[in-house]
């Protein structure tokens, strides 16, 4: 048998420090605590946070793909077999217009929110 405390206990037993804490905040939520201005010196004193250059996320974006092509040169078999299986996986199945549209789409969207993921400002 285990002399471990079950999780009701414990909630019994942190009850009153919840209660203690809460109290306590509220007591000095409304309180100012005054710095002299410290804080706005402190705050004025700061450098200017640094921006990254703007062709940084397109450099970045462009390497992954060329890291892409690459890894798709160097291992010919391996993208041969894939696009083999994903080829008899796809002619296996019934394919109507719709279906192609709608994964055309996909893709599509896919591409545009990974574009807008990499190249959107912070």
């Amino acid at each position: 048998m285990s002399d471990r405390p079950t999780s009701q206990s414990l909630d019994a037993d942190d009850s009153w420090l919840e209660s203690a804490l809460r109290a306590d905040g509220r007591e000095h939520r409304a309180e100012y605590l005054a710095d002299d201005g410290f804080t706005t010196q402190l705050m004025t004193a700061l450098p200017a946070p640094s921006a990254p250059p703007a062709w940084r996320k397109p450099a970045v974006a462009g390497l992954w793909a060329v890291a892409g092509v690459g890894l798709a040169l160097a291992l010919p078999g391996t993208v041969v077999d894939f696009a083999h299986e994903v080829l008899r996986v796809m002619i296996g199945q019934r394919v109507s217009v719709t279906g192609i549209a709608a994964g055309v789409v996909a893709l599509g969207i896919a591409t545009w929110a990974a574009t807008a993921v990499a190249l959107k400002d912070e």
